[in-house]
């Protein structure tokens, strides 16, 4: 492990933890644990934040009788929530860590003493070797209270907690040049925090339960943490060893720096 990596933020998107027909893949889950084992081991200190937690309730309710989609997402929410922490808490126990849950709204990194309180939460859970495992609390936040997405919520975590770096994954290998799927793309490894590349953003329609956050907003986070020296890398989760290696400064993804 590089010897100046102390603390990581790592966020797993939805379209990471489901295969093509939008349903939760615990194999993948075990790997992404299994790396943040590896990488405790080594002395650096992880913080996940992890999506899912909404398809993971419709998976269990089915289709819902109620009409606002709105509320549809908060029952979606509440029960799919400890349906992922139940994983994630056996998951950490085969390898010997212990995880905990913090979900959060906007209001909580207001300055002042809801953002402390945050501060002494991750700190206290940090401090006794706990993994926090931290998502929007989708069940009970209102519009005004919502992140843009969870890549929001990992940068603010990653600021909070004075990060080393921050690892966005997602189910792409990284910011293209263009759409992935063309022959004439090629993955842009090193992006500045300056760079203009809003013009090889591609536009996607996201289905009910599906991630909020795409391409373009993974970039706008991506570079607005790299601005606060945090290194930010965008990468595809599926990926063997994906963690490990970037942790390892591998050429893995794409790199934002400021």
């Amino acid at each position: 492990m590089k010897k100046d990596i102390k603390r990581v933020v790592i966020k797993v998107g939805t379209n990471v933890l489901t295969n093509k027909d939008n349903r939760i893949v615990r194999p993948i889950i075990h790997e992404i644990v299994r790396q943040i084992a590896e990488v405790y081991e080594q002395d650096v200190l992880p913080v996940l934040i992890s999506s899912g937690s909404v398809i993971a309730g419709k998976e269990v309710v089915g289709d819902c009788q109620i009409n606002n989609k709105e509320i549809r997402r908060q029952v979606f929410s509440s029960v799919g929530q400890p349906r992922m922490m139940r994983t994630y808490y056996e998951t950490f126990h085969d390898y010997g860590l212990r995880c905990a849950q913090i979900l959060a709204t906007k209001r909580d990194f207001t300055p002042g003493v809801w953002r402390e309180n945050m501060i002494n939460c991750y700190e206290g859970l940090l401090a006794e070797g706990i993994i926090p495992i931290a998502n929007e609390d989708d069940a009970t936040s209102v519009s005004s209270t919502m992140f843009t997405d969870n890549d929001e919520l990992a940068s603010l975590i990653a600021e909070l907690i004075n990060a080393d770096m921050l690892i966005l994954l997602t189910d792409t290998n990284g910011f293209y040049n263009g759409h992935p799927n063309r022959d004439d793309t090629s993955i842009i490894r090193t992006v500045k925090a300056t760079d203009n590349l809003e013009r090889y953003i591609q536009k996607s329609e996201k289905g009910e339960a599906e991630g909020r956050g795409g391409m373009g907003s993974k970039l706008k986070i991506a570079q607005q943490t790299a601005s606060k020296e945090i290194t930010t890398y965008i990468a595809n989760g599926k990926r063997d060893n994906v963690i490990v290696d970037i942790i390892n400064g591998e050429t893995v993804g794409t790199k934002f720096v400021a």
